[in-house]
């Protein structure tokens, strides 16, 4: 009887985890998107250099089809799961804790990768912009001047901090025209901007590597209680009765 009952509570929390793990696909499908598609990351992407280094990054087009692969293996685990607990079936939880399992490792890589290398992104958003920069300070290009424009648009900012205070052309020029953010230091701005986005990266990493060892721990053991369960039935089925 209490077997019984420690199964069902397990396959309450299960169910629960499951839902949550859904929230967390979602999510993270917001997040790719916004890392790939968000104003703040294509106007620095659409910069028409003939080395635009931060196209180069992971940051613009691997994480974005890593990002995507993830969220689908964790909508599809999370139905898998709620599938699996209800109908009891033995080789769907494998497969559910083969999923979890994945997604853990690379939630893991992640996570790991968030912290030590989101510096060369931040790196190649601030040279971009320097060599934005620097070609408007230099010659009177439109078009730079137009990309320049939209990224202090972008970013509320405008121009760079002179090292001994005193303005150079650009800020003198383009700076007073602009409404809001003039004061401040475009590549500071950007730098803060993306290391908050890499915190918000690490933090939902975290929070999946902890949902997926408590779902590998919950189908692990509804596993072995099916598993078991069905020896049990076996056994008595194929019995004979003693004379």
């Amino acid at each position: 009887m209490g077997q019984r009952y420690r199964v069902r509570a397990v396959k309450c929390q299960l169910l629960v985890a499951s839902f949550f793990v859904m929230v967390l696909g979602v999510s993270l499908t917001i997040l790719t998107i916004i890392t790939y598609y968000g104003k703040h990351f294509t106007v620095i992407s659409e910069v028409s250099l003939e080395r635009n280094l931060y196209k180069r990054t992971l940051l613009h087009r691997g994480v974005f089809f890593a990002g995507i692969c993830l969220s689908i293996l964790l909508i599809v685990a999370a139905l898998l799961s709620v599938v699996a607990t209800v109908r009891e079936l033995e080789s769907a939880m494998a497969a559910v804790f083969f999923c979890f399992g994945v997604v853990f490792c690379a939630s893991v890589k992640a996570t790991y990768w968030s912290i030590t290398n989101g510096i060369v992104a931040e790196d190649a958003m601030m040279d971009v912009y320097d060599i934005v920069y620097e070609d408007v300070r230099s010659n009177s290009s439109n078009t730079r001047r137009q990309e320049l424009h939209t990224i202090h648009k972008t970013f509320l900012c405008c121009g760079k901090k002179p090292p001994f205070g005193e303005a150079s052309r650009i800020e003198k020029e383009m700076c007073q025209s602009e409404a809001v953010g003039t004061e401040k230091d475009c590549l500071e701005e950007i730098q803060n901007f993306l290391k908050k986005h890499m915190t918000f990266v690490s933090v939902l990493m975290t929070i999946t590597i902890f949902f997926m060892v408590y779902g590998m721990s919950l189908t692990l053991f509804l596993w072995y209680a099916i598993h078991f369960k069905k020896s049990l039935d076996r056994k008595g089925k194929y019995t004979l009765p003693k004379q």
